[in-house]
């Protein structure tokens, strides 16, 4: 690895897609065009310098137990040879190499949490229900265990810092967007919903189809459309069953980012009515602010956090996850109230540009590094207003 002046920063993942929003785009090239020399391993085809970000390849694993039991000592060895300054640790299966490497390396580990992962196990359907509890248990006792050779813990939600006032370290990064230009909105003749995200039963896709089929029942045309990957393998015909009937329903699976925003920004009205499950409830998804950036009014689920952003931000409407008729009702209201969910869509996108935005969490991040390499932080002004540019995504 090429030395930079500011330090040679090592970012891990073998669960997420090289090109994740978070690990790439905000915090790598945040890093990068910090003047750090950046190096992700992650699963890709091959090795790579993208953005000025240096990949290193992981074969991409046939399954979950490959992926833990195999991948996970091919990303040690792969980490050990970049003697990094810093090894920034990116999921739950890898805390275990971070701690690894800070015994051996004696360098810096900054681990980063993207979920409330013992709050995730309670509600992972491939564990027995009965085993739930007593597995989310086992992972907080090791977590905690292993976190002590961790240097800087990094959260992605303030709802996380009760779990971690043990550890001597602790930052907030919110995985708020990177800030864009609004795209010029399209005008289709039919009301268009939209919702963009991983798609289950948990996040609401029976639901929202429902409610889709309420409004079908009322004689009133949406055009609904359900972007991303669904899981389990089964669910999608469980859908497509339902669907039926129900005309202009576009269920598309997997998109690439630009076409995810373009999706976005050609509809009337953005979807997170996912259900009140522990890993939702104080968790703040991010479509939620991609609605709000493109300038859409949203309808959210009435949890506490989003009721705050929602309503104190006056973007939309808040409503039970749980029952499709005020689903549906709020979508008719809408409809019928064009100069107002126009208003709620304009105070969204005015809230992302003065505070849900990268801006503030690139500067956060950059400071954490400048202490915990002793730097002075001479360039994070520059490196704040590199961050804060309009950066182009490359889907994964």
């Amino acid at each position: 690895m090429n030395r930079s002046p500011r330090g040679a920063i090592c970012v891990i993942t073998s669960v997420h897609p090289p090109f994740d929003t978070r690990i790439f785009h905000k915090e790598a090239k945040t890093l990068g065009c910090a003047g750090y020399d950046v190096t992700l391993i992650a699963r890709y085809t091959r090795d790579e310098t993208i953005d000025g970000i240096r990949i290193v390849a992981l074969p991409i694993p046939r399954n979950r137990f490959v992926r833990v039991f195999g991948l996970t000592w091919r990303t040690f060895r792969l980490a050990l040879r970049q003697r990094a300054d810093v090894y920034h640790v990116h999921d739950p299966e890898l805390l275990p190499i971070g701690a690894l490497l800070k015994l051996i390396t004696r360098r810096k580990v900054i681990y980063d949490i993207h979920e409330n992962v013992p709050a995730q196990i309670r509600t992972k359907s491939w564990i027995p229900h009965s085993l739930r509890p007593a597995a989310s248990l086992i992972y907080r006792l090791s977590e905690r265990l292993l976190l002590r050779f961790v240097d800087v813990v990094v959260l992605a939600e303030d709802s996380y810092l009760p779990q971690y006032s043990h550890c001597e370290q602790v930052s907030v990064v919110h995985n708020y967007p990177l800030l864009r230009s609004p795209r010029e909105k399209a005008t289709p003749n039919t009301f268009r919903a939209v919702y963009v995200g991983g798609v289950t039963e948990q996040r609401g896709a029976s639901t929202m189809l429902k409610a889709a089929a309420s409004l079908n029942g009322r004689g009133i045309s949406v055009h609904w459309t359900v972007a991303g990957p669904i899981r389990p393998r089964d669910l999608e015909a469980k859908l497509r069953e339902a669907a039926v009937g129900i005309p202009r329903l576009d269920i598309l699976g997997p998109v690439p980012y630009e076409e995810a925003q373009k999706l976005i920004s050609s509809a009337h009205v953005g979807l997170a009515v996912l259900k009140p499950i522990p890993n939702y409830i104080e968790s703040l998804p991010t479509k939620l602010l991609e609605y709000m950036m493109a300038g859409i009014p949203v309808i959210a689920s009435d949890f506490p956090l989003w009721r705050e952003i929602v309503e104190g931000s006056q973007c939309g409407l808040v409503v039970d996850p749980l029952d499709s008729g005020a689903i549906a009702d709020a979508i008719e209201s809408l409809m019928r109230h064009p100069e107002k969910a126009g208003e709620m869509g304009r105070n969204g996108r005015q809230a992302v540009e003065e505070k849900y935005n990268w801006r503030q969490e690139a500067a956060r991040l950059l400071a954490l590094y400048d202490v915990l390499l002793g730097g002075q932080g001479s360039k994070r002004l520059e490196a704040k207003a590199c961050a804060a540019t309009e950066l182009h995504h490359r889907s994964g």
